[in-house]
């Protein structure tokens, strides 16, 4: 199964990388996990329950990050058991590209199943690794609105202290006029972002 796409992420690339190696925001946001663990170095073991069609499982695996690039690329390697249910095994290149609206997250997935999975049909197997990844993407997108929230707050702080310590007195008016503006604007556009 080869599986690739993009998303906007609403944070930045130094940001976003965090979140990605941080095992409790992977925990949260992965579907059905119940465990990672930190294993040898750069390797995560980790505990999930998967449900696809008429076949449920609860399977164990590792993952492993190579060709680290910080905060930029990485590949993932991981594979995973499920008892008579099958197995996991694969690859998938991640590659954070900043942008003005934070950066986008572009991958690449190989991956190959066998057991009882592998005989449920490619449709189905591709269907419910989308839906995976959907939900995997929202549940990302608001545990790094949380994570962060506290940084693009003081960030817009920053940029308006500078602002209005740059700004001549006779402007300062007028900029504060626009400045709220410019913040709704922001705040909408967070929102949007967070909530879709």
């Amino acid at each position: 199964m080869d599986m690739q796409g993009t998303r906007q992420l609403a944070v930045s690339q130094q940001q976003a990388w965090s979140a990605l190696n941080n095992p409790d925001v992977l925990k949260a946001c992965i579907p059905g996990c119940d465990r990672i663990d930190l294993g040898e170095e750069q390797q995560y073991l980790i505990g999930m329950a998967v449900k696809i069609g008429p076949v449920s499982a609860k399977f164990s695996g590792k993952i492993s990050l190579l060709d680290m690039n910080p905060p930029a690329s990485y590949t993932l390697n991981f594979e995973g058991q499920g008892g008579v249910a099958g197995f996991g095994k694969g690859t998938a290149q991640v590659k954070l590209i900043p942008n003005e609206a934070g950066c986008e997250l572009q991958y690449v997935v190989n991956a190959q199943v066998g057991g009882k999975i592998a005989q449920l049909g490619q449709r189905l197997i591709d269907g419910a690794a989308k839906s995976l990844s959907e939900d995997f993407f929202k549940r990302f997108d608001a545990e790094t609105a949380k994570m962060f929230a506290g940084e693009q707050a003081q960030a817009l702080e920053e940029v308006d202290k500078n602002a209005v310590d740059n700004a001549p007195e006779k402007e300062t008016a007028r900029w504060f006029n626009a400045r709220n503006v410019s913040l709704v604007a922001l705040g909408l556009l967070l929102i949007y972002f967070f909530v879709k």
